[in-house]
């Protein structure tokens, strides 16, 4: 290390290692959101093909609660690369090294399905990636700070523009490209190319040791800093200022899932460019076009005007980007409002809620970034910038902890993995039924759940009474059909009554589902024994395309493929358990009023803040 410069140059121009970290961070970037974009739709609709046929993969909220935890842990190992860089290793070394556990994380995704359990797989690769994202994520940002000195500390907002510029400069790419790379050529090839990008962005890095200023890691000289009056006074006010922005990560890292699950229901056709019906994802990418506009338009234009009727500091920057995210969701929620309603309103829309997004983006994940890093005292910069990812890690836990809680078991589902270990070895070998005791646990009565198999495989169930719920959706059904299958509206009807008395309800899931339900046996809704149907239209269509990764692995597999019809078919199925208690628009509501409050609670916080800005010599 004695080798290196450790002290900045003497210059007011831009720092010689400047350009190595911008490259390397576009590669980075590449390949995590590359395969992040892509990971929600590859749980609900591939990993269960991995290892075998299965009938059915995860559900949305499953799915989304896995993404967010995955998503906070990758912001919370920052707080170890942080104390490893600053106490022990340096940010370099820690970079270096940290960067060959994120290479291993990639490759271990693109082993998915050659061998072993693919979830195992899945578990491990997301697990290394975010062992390296600990020495990346807070060492990058802090390191870039560190080649500035006095002379030219005026240069440090712009780089650290361009810096979130060359971040989505790769992440436009990486969620324009897998999204491609998923359908056409299957998970090994989505995920296996962002792993060659981590390791290009790998050797970048090192082909700029000697460009860079590396800080000597401050050892116990880190402690004495963190306890010293300054250490605690700077923590003790960063802190709660992480925790506003938190909410913010909340809602904004949902353009990774419940964003994507909504763009599936869109109509995609009005834009030639994200023509991808069957890989909604790959709107993302119009976020890091976005960005790439928005930076210089920020800086050059919309700051500079607004600076001359008040002045823009950092926190006041921060204040309006909450409450442009709440509008965003308010934006979207609407969007969702009228997927309840039946409609395929057309992807403009969630573009729409895009430029709004991220304009709160550049002015509360730029701006705190910068402000954190200029914040923090000399020896605790990345651990600062740690805590400032620490946010990131909160929010996401707080959107994981949401979708775990509206998720409701499924009683029959229970029941069968009960009664499966009762059955004899070879049970897998033919079809069967299996008798579920239903409620009142005994089997031979009236409310016992039947479950039919086919090679192993859960095929269909049927709930008590299903003959009520079959009449309600010939009701529904006819409605439609002489409507031009437009499902009527959500009216109190009467539809019939369940096993147990109670009324049977319609609810529009969206343009192409709706759902007849009854509150089950306990007469209380959001439960595990409420029943019903689901019913699914399908309009005619074009076939799948045959050269698809998907369509390909099925046919491997024998699942029956969905050939194109020229009339419209209306399929159902029963279910006991397994919806969500807060979903469509209500859920997107949820997290408006959450945004909205916060960004209310934060403005008395800033006026109040009084900022302190430390520097390296």
């Amino acid at each position: 290390m004695s080798s290196y410069r450790t002290s900045a140059l003497d210059t007011d121009k831009m720092p010689p290692g400047i350009p190595y970290i911008i490259g390397n961070e576009a590669a980075e970037r590449f390949s995590f959101y590359g395969m992040r974009t892509i990971l929600v739709v590859f749980m609900v609709n591939y990993l269960h093909l991995m290892d075998g046929a299965t009938l059915k993969g995860m559900s949305n909220a499953e799915a989304s609660e896995h993404y967010h935890q995955f998503t906070s842990w990758v912001y919370f190992t920052p707080l170890f690369g942080a104390l490893l860089a600053d106490i022990f290793w340096g940010k370099y070394r820690t970079i270096l090294w940290l960067s060959l556990a994120y290479c291993i994380g990639h490759a271990c995704l693109a082993l998915m399905g050659t061998v072993g359990d693919s979830k195992w797989w899945l578990l491990s690769g997301l697990l290394f990636i975010c062992v390296g994202a600990g020495g990346i994520k807070p060492c990058v940002s802090a390191h870039v700070g560190d080649q500035f000195g006095k002379a030219n500390q005026h240069r440090l907002t712009r780089v650290y523009n361009w810096f979130y510029f060359s971040i989505n400069f790769g992440s436009f790419f990486s969620t324009a490209l897998t999204p491609w790379l998923l359908v056409k050529y299957g998970p090994h090839w989505a995920f296996g190319v962002p792993g060659v990008l981590m390791a290009i962005a790998t050797f970048m890095f090192w082909l700029g040791r000697n460009r860079f200023v590396h800080i000597p890691p401050a050892g116990a000289g880190f402690v004495r800093e963190a306890f010293s009056r300054d250490g605690i006074v700077a923590l003790g006010k960063l802190i709660p200022l992480f925790v506003f922005i938190a909410a913010f990560w909340a809602l904004y890292d949902q353009t990774g899932s419940s964003w994507v699950l909504q763009a599936q229901q869109l109509d995609l056709q009005p834009l030639p460019f994200l023509d991808w019906k069957f890989e909604a994802s790959a709107v993302q990418a119009v976020n890091p076009i976005l960005i790439l506009i928005y930076i210089p338009l920020f800086n050059y234009v919309i700051y500079p005007a607004v600076n001359r009727v008040f002045k823009l500091t950092p926190l006041r920057k921060l204040a309006i980007g909450l409450f442009v995210m709440a509008a965003s969701f308010w934006l979207v929620g609407w969007v969702q409002g009228r997927i309840d309603a039946g409609e395929s309103p057309s992807v403009r829309w969630q573009v729409a809620c895009y430029m709004i997004i991220t304009a709160s983006e550049v002015m509360v994940s730029i701006v705190g970034l910068e402000f954190a890093y200029t914040q923090a005292p000399k020896t605790m910069k990345s651990w600062v910038v740690a805590l400032f990812y620490l946010s990131v890690w909160l929010g996401n836990q707080f959107t994981a902890q949401i979708n775990h809680l509206i998720q409701i078991p499924s009683a029959a589902e229970r029941q069968l993995t009960e009664a499966i270990k009762n059955l004899p070895a070879d049970w897998k070998e033919s079809p069967r039924n299996i008798l579920l005791p239903g409620y009142d646990g005994k089997t031979g009565t009236g409310d016992d759940f039947v479950q039919r198999l086919t090679s192993g495989k859960p095929d269909t169930l049927e709930i008590p009474g299903q003959p009520a719920f079959e009449n309600a959706a010939a009701i529904i059904e006819a409605d439609a059909r002489a409507n031009e299958d437009r499902l009527p509206p959500e009216t109190e009807r009467n539809l019939g009554e369940d096993f147990w008395g109670n009324p049977i309800h319609y609810k529009i899931i969206d343009s192409t589902h709706f759902r007849l339900m009854s509150d089950g046996p306990e007469s209380k809704a959001n439960n595990q024994w409420n029943q019903g149907l689901i019913v699914t239209v399908k309009k005619p269509e074009p076939p799948n395309a045959a050269d698809s990764w998907l369509e390909r692995r099925k046919k491997e597999l024998g699942i029956p493929e969905e050939k194109a019809t020229t009339e419209t078919i209306y399929s159902r199925a029963a279910f006991s358990g397994g919806q969500t208690k807060l979903e469509g628009a209500a859920y997107f509501h949820f997290f408006t009023w959450l945004m909205l409050g916060t960004a209310v609670v934060f403005v008395p916080f800033a006026i109040a803040y009084r900022p302190k800005t430390y520097l390296h010599d």
